[in-house]
């Protein structure tokens, strides 16, 4: 058995016993439903440092400005560092593909609905002059979910944001009667979306294609956020419109364009 193989099938198993925690906690099993209230408290005990990391990072001053509106996924909550969320895997691309250093500034806030994007967020995102803007926003919606409301919420956020900003849309959630909220969800932000000629990115799909392994293998100990395997998906889906942004643009790289050729000419 090759060790990356091995490493998976280690990965699924870690996975099968959290999920069954998970569900046996959720059917009121107490010694099951400690076990999994521990897990999620372990999770909120790292708000605060996320928080800390990105304001402290968001004051270096860097050639190009990416700001980020979001929720606790971009904060970097379930990774095993801040910079491994979706944010810092983005940031770090920026770098090694623009050649330029990046002023990552981090508005989201963990636990941010569209309401609160739009009172706490969108204040703070009107001072400045980013180059480059990403949003993922709207899965804490779900849970109170009003399709009125939401609507309303992106539309103030999207007519915010300037026309190269990329959106994502709202990832999958795996169980069906979530799903059939987020559809409509989607629905109604892809449509916001084209009338402000926003990009909207796949999380969605390329979430859901991760499957039953994804489910296992992506996931931080509360079974909600993304681990760091999970984030570098959610950065995935947001590669390639970036990659189309910056070349639009002329920002990458002349070594980066070189391995890109390279890459491209290996197919």
């Amino acid at each position: 058995m090759t060790s990356d193989r091995f490493s998976t099938l280690s990965r699924v198993w870690a996975g099968l016993a959290l999920t069954a925690v998970t569900l046996l906690g959720l059917l009121g099993l107490p010694r099951f439903r400690e076990r999994a209230r521990a897990n999620s408290a372990m999770l909120n005990d790292l708000l605060p440092v996320h928080s800390k990391w990105w304001r402290e990072h968001g004051d270096v001053e860097g050639e190009l400005v990416y700001v980020a509106v979001g929720d606790s996924a971009a904060q970097g909550i379930g990774a095993s560092r801040p910079d491994l969320s979706y944010v810092g895997i983005l940031a770090d691309h920026l770098r090694a593909t623009t050649g330029r250093t990046i002023r990552v500034v981090n508005l989201s806030v963990s636990g941010a609905t569209t309401k609160l994007a739009v009172r706490d967020q969108l204040p703070r995102f009107r001072s400045l002059h980013p180059d480059i803007v990403t949003v993922a926003i709207g899965a804490n919606d779900i849970a109170n979910w009003n399709p009125d409301a939401f609507g309303r919420n992106i539309r103030t956020i999207f007519a915010a944001l300037p026309h190269d900003a990329i959106v994502a849309d709202l990832p999958c959630f795996h169980l069906r009667h979530n799903e059939r909220k987020v559809t409509v969800a989607n629905r109604i932000l892809r449509e916001i979306a084209r009338q402000h000629d926003l990009t909207v990115v796949p999380l969605h799909a390329l979430t859901r294609q991760q499957g039953l392994v994804g489910i296992l293998t992506q996931f931080a100990e509360d079974m909600f956020h993304p681990n760091d395997h999970g984030y570098r998906v959610w950065a995935a889906a947001f590669r390639p419109a970036l990659d189309t942004l910056l070349r639009r643009r002329g920002l990458v790289h002349d070594e980066a364009r070189a391995a890109t050729s390279v890459v491209g000419g290996a197919r």
